[in-house]
């Protein structure tokens, strides 16, 4: 079987493409691939569409994304939290647009995008804005509206533990979106804190199986976004200085446990 290990996060996001549509887990910090993200927005690719449960926060991680003028559109749930500070700004001066779907409706658009079910009905936002411009069917005596199946171009993920054939483990709710946008997206990117050699794992506890993953990249020391929201600290620095002389800048932002 492959190998599919790469070297560096900058390696394993050198292809994403312009306008390419981008799944990036977490919910909020847990689960979020930080460096991935971080490696993409030096990598410079831009009118990403971006799904994830929120949009970022501070100026670190996807809110880093966003601000570097990368992301044109977000498909998320909650565009708007306490320290969601730069994306707000961007949609309502009209340079980054938003989908907004409901927690629940966004993850079962990507579970059914992955097994291959284009729509299903739901009777979430019936009788809301949400509801607009969509096709509305009465059944049994109820209505429901029509969602769409979602897929990506690329997933960037973030596991506790990896074997090298690419079967996952996550830490708890860090898993939350990860296993379905696997699932969803032509090319999945995994960082993990631990690359192990097949048969380490115990297979009653591998959540996401190595058919679904193309590139895995080992962080052992991942940044922790609360902390770094709580510092103020923005990526790039407001010097300029990324990747690993941003680390340098950095002192004690690591985490005391995998998130």
């Amino acid at each position: 079987m492959i190998d599919k290990r790469v070297t560096s996060v900058a390696e394993a996001v050198a292809d994403i493409f312009d306008g390419a549509t981008v799944m990036v887990g977490g919910f909020g910090e847990a689960g979020s691939p930080i460096e991935l993200i971080h490696a993409l927005v030096d990598q410079g690719a831009a009118d990403l569409t971006v799904v994830n449960n929120n949009t970022g926060s501070g100026e670190v991680g996807l809110a880093a994304l966003i601000k570097a003028g990368r992301v044109s559109k977000m498909i998320c749930s909650y565009p708007r939290t306490a320290n969601s500070t730069v994306f707000p700004e961007l949609y309502r001066s009209g340079r980054t647009a938003l989908d907004l779907v409901p927690q629940g409706t966004l993850a079962e658009r990507i579970r059914a995008g992955g097994a291959g079910i284009p729509a299903f009905y739901t009777a979430t936002s019936v009788g809301t804005p949400l509801e607009e411009g969509k096709e509305v069917r009465t059944i049994e005596g109820r209505d429901y509206v029509l969602e769409y199946g979602l897929t990506a171009d690329f997933a960037l993920i973030k596991c506790l533990r990896a074997d090298y054939h690419g079967n996952l483990v996550f830490n708890k709710t860090a898993r939350n979106f990860a296993p379905v946008m696997a699932t969803a997206s032509k090319t999945t990117i995994v960082q993990t804190m631990e690359v192990v050699t097949p048969g380490e794992l115990d297979p009653e506890s591998i959540v996401t199986p190595g058919i679904f993953v193309d590139r895995i990249v080992t962080v052992d020391n991942p940044a922790l976004e609360s902390e770094l929201v709580a510092r103020g600290v923005s990526y790039p620095c407001r010097s300029g200085c990324r990747g690993t002389r941003w680390l340098q800048e950095l002192p004690s932002i690591f985490p005391t446990g995998p998130m």
